[in-house]
């Protein structure tokens, strides 16, 4: 078995609410390039481009606006800045 070392920098996922739809999520930038996101069952519900989706939901384009603006302004850490 692999050991999951992921978090082990210590730096745990966040919430973050989307500016557009409310939808909570938990968020966490290792880089400028990789961020994971972490949705519930709530936060799937609200979200509005999960619910317009008609094919298979590749992420939410308001939600990655507000992950990077919370990014940019220190909102939310990105760990390997």
């Amino acid at each position: 078995m692999r050991v999951d070392n992921r978090l082990a920098d210590g730096t745990p996922m966040r919430p973050l609410a989307c500016e557009r739809c409310a939808a909570r999520v938990l968020v966490r930038k290792s880089s400028w390039q990789q961020t994971s996101v972490q949705w519930d069952a709530p936060a799937m519900a609200a979200c509005a481009e999960r619910d317009t989706a008609a094919t298979a939901f590749e992420g939410c384009g308001a939600l990655r606006e507000t992950i990077r603006e919370a990014a940019l302004y220190g909102a939310i850490e990105v760990v390997d800045s």
